[in-house]
């Protein structure tokens, strides 16, 4: 998760950046860094870079060329105060010419990134009424960036400044616009390996307020903690986590589209490839919400070798409100037992995630004369009413699961499956529950596994003296809880759809019988069987009838129903009996039957 802003919401911010040197380095502390290639192996990076400005043509300003040119060339800090009050009719430069050269150890590598016809106009007191750029193109050693024009509106240059405390933003705690109206042409990737295509980018608002930790001091924690390695001071990360939970409550911004890209070209043994999406919307940020992100026509297509395509992919919205609020309650120093003591508080609410039309056809790599094939036509996750960082509400569930049935993998499962003829599967399921505070229950709305033109088996009932220490911090409390849970009810519906056939032939086919005469056979003696396990209980007769009518093909739903005949239910101590003996459990609950 990025801890200032969705890269698409930061997009229409490079058209600023020309301005502000976002995208350029800001202090000549840049040009010599140190990166990890592993992790006990640093390698010294050396970076140099300079700033080519040809003309600047600035009407009505208040600040001179020279001092533009020191702006655009990065001297941001020195400069914020006379940016933050610029004025001017317009602003334009034809082009700004950025080169880089990195060294690592003997390998130099060139860059040239091109800003082509930057214009602001009507500024006022550090707002342009719109900026915009032509185009940027990156030229590398073994890449060429081209990203078309852009635009925005209402770009508040003092904003951002105001942002990273750069200047005084005068006391400003709410949200205000740092733009309006970004619009994005998108561009092309082309390399060696791979060419892209890449699709434009909407947004019609960025809202922000003042950080309380200015650039300078998140430089200064950040190095801080990359000099510490893994033994981070507790007091630098106190410091960190302070400005995390800021950070997450400082922006706020519309829907963001974006149209897209499709790459082609080949992976490492040379085979040609496509990757693409047809689209992706971002939802709008407001803080403490992180926003859901759609994505449309995902696909992955080797040639030769498999593919991976989704129609579409949701992750739905996460509330961040109760991880802030831990944040913002640690100490000034942090160690690791604290985020032991705190993990679960720490876990936002995420409501989940959803796909359509996922297909799969890739080499399996435990066998290289196998395939991984499978579909899945929609499945769907949706977490609600969290308590503790432990969602007490929840929806699982997935349809049309088709796949062939794996041989040869010993699985009693499977081969028992492949035995009856049973090559390819298409199933679904379905996991649905919700705890209520006010009654202590957990009600499971549904357990359900089918398999078409096979079978469904459904399940619901009531868990009850669910109390709220279920979801408890303290383990001991958690354990001791779901000791004392017991089942008020539960409803078994089993409909054939076709299994009980495909059984009966294979098993007459062994015994050279008819399958039509055996269904009447195998029907009394599950009758039989159930009326003496339950030793003459009251509900007896009426289960083996229903369970008869099941087998024998008369009826192809069957449900039956059992509740406790005394509060709160079945409890631990009653099922651990049952281990023993099952049927010191006949006389604790009511059974009912039927078939239809």
């Amino acid at each position: 998760m990025s801890i200032i802003a969705p890269t698409p919401a930061r997009l229409p911010i490079l058209a600023a950046a020309c301005l502000l040197s976002v995208a350029l380095p800001a202090t000549a502390g840049l040009a010599k860094d140190k990166v990890k290639v592993t992790d006990d192996e640093p390698v010294a990076l050396e970076m140099d870079y300079s700033v080519l400005i040809p003309t600047i043509d600035a009407v009505g300003s208040n600040l001179d060329n020279a001092q533009l040119s020191q702006i655009l060339s990065g001297e941001i800090v020195e400069n914020a105060e006379a940016l933050s009050g610029l004025e001017a009719t317009s602003i334009s430069v034809p082009e700004i010419t950025l080169s880089i050269t990195s060294k690592s150890d003997d390998e130099t590598q060139d860059a040239t990134i091109t800003f082509s016809d930057l214009v602001l106009e009507d500024v006022i007191d550090g707002k342009a009424g719109s900026i915009s750029l032509s185009g940027i193109n990156l030229l590398a050693d073994d890449a060429d960036f081209y990203f078309g024009a852009m635009s925005a509106n209402n770009f508040d240059i003092a904003g951002v400044l105001g942002l990273y405390g750069l200047v005084d933003a005068a006391g400003q705690t709410d949200l205000e616009t740092i733009y309006t109206d970004l619009v994005s042409e998108g561009g092309t990737l082309t390399s060696e390996d791979v060419t892209c295509n890449i699709g434009g980018v909407t947004g019609a608002e960025f809202k922000a307020r003042p950080l309380k930790t200015s650039l300078v001091e998140m430089m200064a924690i950040g190095q801080a903690m990359e000099d510490e390695g893994e033994d981070v001071d507790p007091a630098t990360m106190g410091q960190f986590l302070k400005m995390y939970a800021d950070i997450l409550t400082a922006f706020e911004t519309s829907e963001v589209n974006f149209e897209g890209f499709d790459c082609n070209g080949v992976d490492e043994d040379g085979r040609p490839m496509t990757f693409a999406v047809a689209g992706m919307t971002m939802g709008g940020m407001t803080p403490g919400i992180y926003p859901s992100i759609a994505m449309d026509g995902f696909n992955v297509v080797v040639e030769g070798d498999g593919a991976f395509t989704m129609d579409s992919l949701v992750i739905k919205p996460m509330d961040l409100t109760s991880t802030i609020a831990t944040l913002q309650a640690a100490p000034d120093e942090v160690s690791e037992a604290w985020f032991e003591d705190n993990a679960r508080a720490l876990i936002p609410a995420m409501e989940g995630l959803s796909l359509a039309g996922l297909d799969i056809d890739i080499p399996d790599p435990d066998n290289e004369d196998a395939r991984i094939q499978a579909k899945v036509g929609a499945f769907d996750i949706s977490l609600a009413s969290y308590l503790n960082g432990i969602p007490t509400d929840f929806d699982v569930s997935a349809s049309q699961i088709q796949a062939a049935i794996p041989q040869g993998t010993g699985d009693e499962t499977f081969e028992q499956l492949i035995s009856l003829g049973i090559t390819d599967i298409n199933a679904g399921f379905r996991l649905a529950a919700a705890w209520d505070a006010q009654s202590q229950t957990v009600a499971i709305e549904e357990v359900s596994v089918t398999g078409v033109d096979l079978a469904t088996v459904f399940l619901a009932g009531t868990i009850a003296n669910a109390t709220e220490d279920l979801f408890a911090l303290d383990m001991d409390a958690s354990v001791a809880a779901g000791m004392a849970v017991a089942v008020q009810n539960l409803d078994l519906t089993v409909t054939d759809a076709g299994l009980s056939d495909i059984i009966l032939a294979a098993v007459a086919a062994e015994q050279g019988a008819d399958p039509a005469t055996l269904r009447p056979v195998f029907a009394g003696l599950a009758q039989g069987s159930v009326i003496g396990m339950m030793a003459g209980a009251a509900d007896a007769a009426k289960l083996g009838e229903a369970i008869n009518a099941f087998v024998s093909g008369n009826a192809r739903t069957l449900m039956i129903g059992i509740e406790a005949k005394s509060a709160p239910g079945l409890g631990m101590m009653d099922f651990m009996e049952a281990e023993d003996d099952p049927t010191t459990l006949l006389g604790k609950v009511n059974i009912s039957a039927e078939a239809k």
